[in-house]
């Protein structure tokens, strides 16, 4: 069953050239962390652009429930009226992140050094992901947590009345499990440090920089070393969030790997620690270029153009590559699987704690549309078709996860007898209009009656 509602299967068939502009939504990443930094800053913070996915709307939420003022206008523009620092009140019910692992363990590591106590519940897919990676670090500080057998939700965080400053080296390679203990840091005295051998998406750094906490980061034989100083008095902002480039990936591939195809994505945020995928595509021969390159609110962002690409090749993917484009290996492996010779992903473990194991589900996937893939604990290996080589006809299982769904959507529109996946319903937690989206490029895309 969906997140949200009973299944929605979906097939996706080949058609004619993808041809247009795709305007995806804003960057995920970046609304979460507005809504929170909005919601602990003093004053009034103005966001356009936000992403309105149900993932971003369940943040939202829990930003009213912690006692910030949250509202959205006709035009699109949110208001944030935040409580400063340490200023959470605490919730009068339990908080449901949906789909969310971003918005929970951000949003833990954001109440984790107030005294007070919060619950915390999502959707099946999130009750059944560990949560433990974020609530051991914050225990550091002096939070408690009371959860489900394996650190799962439901799960009751309750604040440190007094904070202690730490220094955590993160295991995994986790923006996540970093910005919860960065967000934590800010209510607690003196400095807290965060120190990762491989570099993870930055913009809980730049954000943090950008609403006046005083936060360095250095570059040492260790890794990066991040040092933020506590107790700051958070300046509100206005942001101007960029599109995602999470959400680009999927109308940039399918225009990659469906025949005649030309599509202009515009104004895609290009942070180097979230553009591995773009560079890895063009490493395999895509046809995709970088158009009217600019910097939007301290970030690179460009126009990409995709066109069908013929002469796709695999190729063995830098696994320090991995940290940068982890949302984005679903889409990489059908890309692969149109490419000619084997695509080889490995220092991909974090795959298979996402929102589903998400190596196994594209894997059973593809080999069900006829495609040989080869998995183990951290890595697989997608032997391409070559173009208009996956064979399609089946049905695929998604796992309430929005990056499945898309994938194998996509993966449909280059086949030879169509793809269809058992529930469309979970593409709302992060990309509302994939399907009028992809419809008015050219895409068939059709509802299925559920049997």
């Amino acid at each position: 069953m969906s997140a949200h509602g009973e299944p929605k299967p979906m097939i996706a068939r080949k058609g004619t050239a993808l041809k247009g502009v795709a305007e995806v939504p804003g960057d995920k990443s970046i609304s979460h962390r507005s809504l929170i930094l909005g919601a602990m800053a003093v004053g009034e913070t103005k966001v356009t652009g936000l992403l309105e996915g149900q993932d971003v709307l369940d943040t939202a939420a829990a930003m009213r429930a912690f006692g910030a003022d949250v509202v959205r206008d006709d035009d699109g523009t949110w208001h944030i009226h935040g409580v400063g620092v340490g200023g959470f009140a605490e919730p009068e019910d339990v908080l449901d992140c949906g789909n969310s692992g971003t918005g929970v363990r951000l949003i833990m590591g954001a109440m984790a050094t107030s005294p007070i106590a919060a619950t915390f519940t999502g959707d099946a897919s999130l009750r059944s992901r560990p949560m433990a990676r974020v609530t051991d670090p914050l225990a550091l500080f002096g939070t408690k947590s009371y959860g489900r057998a394996q650190g799962r939700l439901p799960m009751t965080l309750v604040g440190a009345a007094e904070p202690l400053p730490i220094t955590y080296t993160t295991p995994v390679p986790s923006a996540q499990v970093k910005s919860a203990v960065l967000l934590a840091g800010l209510n607690a005295p003196g400095q807290t440090v965060v120190i990762e051998a491989e570099a993870t998406r930055d913009h809980s750094e730049r954000m943090l920089a950008g609403f006046g906490a005083e936060i360095t980061t250095e570059v040492t034989p260790e890794g990066r070393v991040i040092t933020l100083t506590g107790q700051p008095e958070l300046n509100p902002q206005t942001i101007a969030v960029p599109r995602d480039p999470s959400s680009a990936a999927f109308p940039v591939c399918a225009a990659l790997i469906t025949e005649g195809s030309d599509v202009l994505v515009p104004n895609i945020g290009l942070n180097p620690t979230r553009a591995g995928l773009f560079e890895t595509l063009r490493d395999m021969g895509a046809d995709l270029t970088y158009e009217n390159m600019r910097e939007e609110g301290g970030e690179p962002a460009a126009d990409l153009r995709a066109r069908f690409s013929p002469n796709m090749k695999g190729i063995e993917v830098p696994p320090e590559r991995a940290a940068s484009m982890i949302d984005e290996y679903p889409i990489l492996s059908v890309f692969a699987a149109n490419a000619e010779g084997a695509t080889v992903m490995r220092g991909v473990r974090e795959l298979r704690v996402k929102e589903s194991d998400r190596i196994a589900a594209m894997a059973d996937g593809l080999r069900a549309a006829g495609v040989e893939v080869e998995d183990g604990p951290d890595w697989w290996i997608v032997h391409g078709r070559g173009p208009g080589g996956v064979k399609g006809g089946v049905t695929v299982a998604t796992h309430l996860d929005h990056r499945i769904a898309m994938s194998f959507l996509c993966a449909g529109f280059a086949s030879q007898q169509g793809i269809t996946i058992d529930d469309a319903g979970p593409i709302s937690t992060s990309f509302p209009i994939f399907e009028p989206l992809m419809r008015d490029l050219g895409a068939r895309l059709d509802l299925v009656s559920a049997r």
